[in-house]
């Protein structure tokens, strides 16, 4: 194992530490602010996202040492001031960002932009341990069954619960290119009324 990256994550301990999924390299637990990544066969620039929360009540995207974004609660959340919670696990799906606070609350983001998908608050009501996406495999798109995705989180109650993500909606590629096509063709005639001769 070599040392690649070491790097200042936080001010303070990291609560939780998340590699996308296709990184294959090591992480090793350090019980302070500081982030250290160990690799065997690929080199660093494979690293594409690595995903912290700290006791600073901070979580954050990186891109090796980079910060690309974080997300604070009280920028989410007006109204909420904040130090009112602390990030305490987040998962990484490579698509969604999964978060458990210690007051219980359970929430999915987009990994990319952390736009908030999913929200419970206090699903627990008590320190929410651990958070893990159910894995793509068979069995996993079973459980999902039209989800989007599917989170589970174990919390100090003792308690396992899943977190399903409605799939969202969205248009077809054939379908928005046959609405352009016609916004073109309906432009175009409304041009050649108002200006006779227009073609």
């Amino acid at each position: 194992m070599k040392k690649t990256l070491e790097f200042r994550a936080h001010d303070g301990e990291i609560e939780d530490i998340a590699l996308g999924p296709d990184n294959k390299v090591g992480v090793r637990w350090l019980p302070s602010s500081l982030v250290l990544l160990e690799r065997g066969l690929r080199p660093l620039c494979c690293v594409q996202q690595v995903v912290t929360a700290g006791r600073d009540f901070q979580c954050c995207v990186w891109q090796q040492d980079q910060l690309v974004t974080g997300l604070r609660w009280h920028e989410n959340l007006p109204g909420i001031p904040d130090k009112a919670y602390r990030y305490q696990a987040c998962r990484d799906s490579g698509t969604f960002l999964g978060l458990g606070t210690v007051t219980g609350s359970v929430a999915i983001h987009i990994a990319f932009s952390l736009q908030r998908l999913y929200y419970v608050k206090e699903a627990h009501g008590i320190v929410v341990t651990d958070v893990a996406f159910v894995p793509e495999s068979r069995p996993g798109r079973e459980l999902l069954g039209g989800h989007e995705a599917a989170l589970l989180s174990v919390a100090v109650d003792s308690r396992c619960k899943v977190h399903l993500l409605p799939t969202r909606r969205s248009l077809p590629v054939w379908l928005l290119l046959l609405l352009c096509a016609g916004l073109i063709v309906a432009t175009i005639l409304l041009l050649q009324l108002a200006f006779p001769g227009f073609l």
